[in-house]
C-alpha cells in the first residue's frame, strides 16, 4: 500500500522530518498470532494436572460424587484429558462417546452441572489459570451442557 503524508512523517525504526509531502510503500501489521488455547493452558501435562485435580474435587463434592461409585476412574481421567486437549486445539482426539449417548436416562440437573463447574473452576483456580483461559475453556464446555443436562 502507497502512502503519502504531508508534513511530518514517521517510519517504524526511525522518526524523521520531512518537509513537503513524504511518500512511502507501508506493508498492512500482518495479523497478530494467537496460540492455541491449549498451548496457553501448558499443553497436555497440565491439562492432564487439572483434570486429576478436578476428578479429585468431584470425588470430595457430597453433591455429586455418588454418580461416580461405579465409573471406571483411570478411563474418565482419559477421556477428559482428550476431550480437553482436542477442543482447546491441541493434538488429542476424543475417542468416548458423544454426550448425549454417555448421560441419557441419568437424569442429571442443572444443579449438578453446576457443581461439576464450580469443581473444575477451582481446579483452574488451583493451578492459577488466567481468568481468560478459564472463560475460554468453561464456554467450550459449557456448549455440551444442552446434551448432559436432562432436568432444568
Amino acid at each position: 500500500m502507497r502512502v503519502c503524508v504531508k508534513g511530518l512523517y514517521f517510519g517504524l525504526a526511525v522518526g524523521l522530518f520531512l518537509s513537503g509531502v513524504a511518500c512511502s510503500t507501508v506493508e498492512p501489521p500482518a495479523e497478530k498470532v494467537t496460540a492455541s488455547l491449549y498451548d496457553r493452558l501448558g499443553g497436555k501435562p497440565a491439562i492432564t494436572a487439572v483434570i486429576d485435580e478436578f476428578v479429585g474435587n468431584v470425588a470430595e463434592d457430597q453433591r455429586i460424587n455418588g454418580r461416580f461409585a461405579t465409573t471406571d476412574i483411570p478411563k474418565l481421567k482419559g477421556h477428559l484429558v482428550d476431550q480437553v486437549c482436542g477442543a482447546t486445539g491441541g493434538p488429542c482426539t476424543y475417542t468416548g462417546r458423544d454426550m448425549k449417548t454417555t448421560h441419557a436416562g441419568m437424569r442429571i440437573s442443572n444443579a449438578d452441572f453446576t457443581a461439576m463447574v464450580e469443581d473444575l473452576v477451582a481446579a483452574l483456580d488451583t493451578f492459577k489459570v488466567p481468568q481468560a483461559e478459564q472463560k475460554e475453556l468453561l464456554g467450550l464446555l459449557g456448549s455440551m451442557k444442552s446434551d448432559i443436562v436432562e432436568i432444568p
